[in-house]
């Protein structure tokens, strides 16, 4: 795997756990550099912030009899219990967005989802960002 690809990884791992992290502005770029494949782009990007996420999910399932959902989240991320209660495994699809995302997985792993489904889940839903992001900088879509 190159260097660029392994920044990628990296910054999408990152930007998945509890840290921020700048993975779409990489990808971004690399994918207006044109030299890497775009499928490896968004698989490498997906996978890193997917694993990222699971890093999440797994902690999640460690602090389940230590902490309630509450003491694991404060602020706006609060109304992502609200969301795992009502929908259920198919909140993990947003695990991607900004700010309350990071706690979706956490949660999720709290309230012990399968692993294999939330896996399956919050892998669509971060390729899925990572498509649009690259479909934007391709000038595919609106912008660029």
């Amino acid at each position: 795997m190159t260097l660029a690809l392994w920044g990628l990884f990296s910054s999408a791992f990152i930007a998945a756990t509890l840290a921020p992290g700048g993975s779409e502005a990489i990808l971004a770029y690399l994918v207006g550099q044109g030299e890497i494949p775009l499928l490896t782009l968004l698989l490498v990007a997906t996978v890193g912030n997917t694993l990222g996420s699971l890093t999440s999910y797994l902690i999640g399932r460690y602090l389940h009899r230590r902490k309630t959902p509450q003491e694991m989240v404060s602020g706006r991320e609060r109304r992502v219990i609200d969301w795992l209660q009502r929908y259920g495994i198919w909140s993990l699809l947003l695990a991607w967005l900004p700010v309350v995302g990071d706690a979706i997985p956490l949660l999720a792993g709290w309230f012990r989802f399968p692993l294999l489904s939330s896996t399956l889940l919050i892998f669509i839903g971060k390729f899925l960002r990572y498509l649009l992001v690259a479909l934007i900088t391709m000038g595919v879509l609106g912008g660029a």
